[in-house]
């Protein structure tokens, strides 16, 4: 798909952060995604939530994975690093670098197969490890650079675009990471921004490992057979000029959003483009100390029972340990160290030598 230049807007005109940059300073490129994707509604809210904290973009590495949501590093914090590593093996990259310097605000962008499927392995060892880092999942149940096979984050009895149904039951993101270690533990919604943002903002400035199950409802393949929006559909009706060209057809929709009244309630009902819906539960303060696990995976179940999905802060830690004081890594970046202090003395290699003896 051709991608379109977003409009520039003049930045004496934007109001500046503290470091005197505005908005379009937290940019990237052109997002290529398909119209309407919900993942650049994440996209701009990890601008909004960079800029109101006046977060130095080279200050932050951007790491992701393969898949559509690891495509959207480019499209914020162009001024930042970035990494982007093979299918599933984002963690690994991200591992060595916050090892080697610690002063850098980790941000990753991963999704359904790249955290769930041939990445899981590597994300497990990243929770338990307690990474200093904002780990975000676009969540939307599907494979979209694939056309829209289920995941492994699907919920089972879902459907798929065909009427298929998902037999096997789905990996939730949230549990898993509450019970592996992770100390920041929250979900979201793509068409939310107002809850999204602080959320961001929340995880950037945790100290280890901080998760963010976002769910992002994809708008090209989260239909099905009987949909009047259905591919099959549009393909029917649609005044072809190329038939090869229409195989492969993607229509632009209009972004899913939350509508205001929707937002001002506990129980919310965000309608998708096929004409289902998703319940959503936003986390109310009253309703359990967010530092007691016991109490939090009670109140998801209370949500599953229910059949709604809750958002919010899940569950944050009181009192934390990270990936540095567990191995306690350079407080100084190896890049910076003197060569003196990067070769161990004879000393310290007899010590270390005498520790496997």
């Amino acid at each position: 798909m051709l991608s379109i230049e977003k409009p520039k807007i003049a930045s004496v005109l934007q109001r500046k952060n503290e470091l005197g940059l505005s908005p379009e300073d937290y940019g990237g490129a052109p997002s290529t995604l398909c119209g309407g994707c919900g993942h650049d509604s994440v996209t701009a809210a990890i601008i909004s939530a960079c800029f109101e904290l006046s977060i130095p973009p080279e200050n932050v590495a951007k790491m992701s994975g393969i898949g559509c949501s690891s495509k959207t590093p480019a499209y914020f914090l162009r001024g930042a690093h970035a990494f982007n590593a093979v299918h599933g093996r984002m963690p690994s990259v991200t591992t060595g670098a916050c090892a080697a310097n610690r002063d850098m605000y980790y941000l990753a962008v991963s999704g359904d197969g790249d955290t769930a499927s041939i990445g899981l392995g590597q994300f497990i060892h990243a929770l338990r490890r307690r990474l200093n880092m904002l780990y975000l999942i676009e969540n939307n149940g599907i494979y979209g650079l694939t056309k829209g096979q289920f995941s492994a984050l699907a919920d089972a009895g879902s459907r798929n675009k065909q009427g298929g149904m998902n037999p096997f039951t789905g990996i939730d993101p949230v549990r898993l990471a509450m019970t592996l270690g992770a100390s920041f533990v929250a979900r979201g919604f793509s068409g939310d921004k107002e809850q999204l943002i602080p959320l961001i903002k929340a995880g950037l400035l945790h100290k280890g490992f901080a998760l963010i199950d976002v769910l992002s409802p994809c708008v090209s393949f989260n239909n099905h057979a009987d949909s009047s929006r259905s591919y099959d559909y549009i393909r029917k009706h649609e005044r072809e000029v190329n038939s090869q060209v229409s195989e492969d057809f993607v229509p632009s929709r209009e972004e899913i959003f939350l509508l205001p009244e929707e937002q001002k309630k506990a129980l919310r009902t965000a309608c998708l483009h096929d004409g289902s819906s998703v319940r959503m539960r936003a986390y109310p303060e009253s309703c359990y100390e967010p530092d007691d696990k016991q109490a939090a995976f009670r109140f998801l179940d209370d949500c599953q029972k229910e059949g709604s999905i809750p958002t919010g802060l899940i569950y944050k830690e009181a009192e934390t340990e990270d990936f540095h004081d567990m191995c306690g890594t350079s407080q100084t970046a190896l890049r910076d160290l003197p060569m003196d202090g990067l070769i161990p003395s004879p000393e310290t290699l007899r010590h270390i030598n005498q520790q496997f003896r």
